[in-house]
C-alpha cells in the first residue's frame, strides 16, 4: 500500500480505526459485527455514556444496504459515522443524514491515515428502549440490583427495560447501561434471545 489511492477494503480499515477511536475516545469498548434491527452493525463503540455506530464502506463497498442499515443503526445509537475509503469522499454525503458524521480512510506513504470528514452530531432518531435492548438480562438484573428495584425475574426482557426507563432517571440508566456494556464477559455469559 503505497499509493493515495490505494483501494482499501475492510480488513485494512478496522485494526487502523480501533487505534484512532481508541486515541481520540480514550477509554472505549468495541463491539463488532452486532445485530441491531435488521442490519449487522460493523461497529458499536461504547464510550462514558455514549453509543456509537460506525458503519465501514470500503472502497470496494456500495451504497445497496446503506438506506436500511441507516434507519437501524439510528434507532440504537447516540451518534454514527460512517467510514469510508478516499473513493467515496465526493458522493457520501448524498447517501446519509446530515447527523451523521464521516472519518475517511486513505493510504498515505506506508501508513494508513484517518482523518474526519465530517463530525458526528446527535442522533434525533435513537429510541431509548432499544438502545437497553443491547443488554443482556443479567446486565439489566445488574442495574436493578443497583438501583434496589425489584427483580422482575418471571418478567420478559422487554418488561424489564421498560421498568428500568419508567423507575430511573434517562441520563443515570445510560451511565449504567454503557458501564455494564463496559464489563461484558463473553466467558460467562451467553446472549438471550427476547
Amino acid at each position: 500500500m503505497e499509493r493515495m489511492d490505494a483501494l482499501l477494503y475492510d480488513c485494512d480499515i478496522r485494526e487502523p480505526l480501533f487505534d484512532y477511536l481508541e486515541e481520540r475516545f480514550g477509554k472505549a469498548r468495541m463491539f463488532e459485527e452486532k445485530i441491531i434491527g435488521k442490519s449487522r452493525a460493523d461497529v458499536l463503540m461504547v464510550t462514558e455514556g455514549r453509543i456509537t455506530g460506525l458503519e465501514i464502506k470500503s472502497d470496494a463497498d456500495t451504497y445497496e444496504r446503506l438506506k436500511r442499515q441507516i434507519r437501524d443503526y439510528d434507532k440504537y445509537c447516540d451518534e454514527n459515522y460512517v467510514v469510508i475509503g478516499r473513493s467515496h469522499a465526493k458522493h457520501v454525503e448524498e447517501h446519509i443524514p446530515a447527523y451523521w458524521g464521516v472519518l475517511v480512510v486513505s493510504v498515505n506513504g506506508r501508513e494508513i491515515v484517518i482523518e474526519e470528514m465530517r463530525p458526528a452530531q446527535q442522533n434525533p432518531k435513537m429510541k431509548r428502549e432499544l438502545q437497553l435492548a443491547i443488554l443482556w438480562r443479567a446486565e439489566l438484573q445488574n442495574i436493578i440490583e443497583q438501583n434496589h428495584l425489584p427483580h422482575y425475574r418471571q418478567k420478559s426482557k422487554r418488561f424489564v427495560r421498560e421498568k428500568l426507563l419508567e423507575k430511573l432517571e434517562w441520563n443515570r440508566l445510560k451511565l449504567e447501561a454503557c458501564e455494564e456494556l463496559f464489563e461484558r464477559d463473553y466467558t460467562l455469559l451467553e446472549e438471550e434471545e427476547e
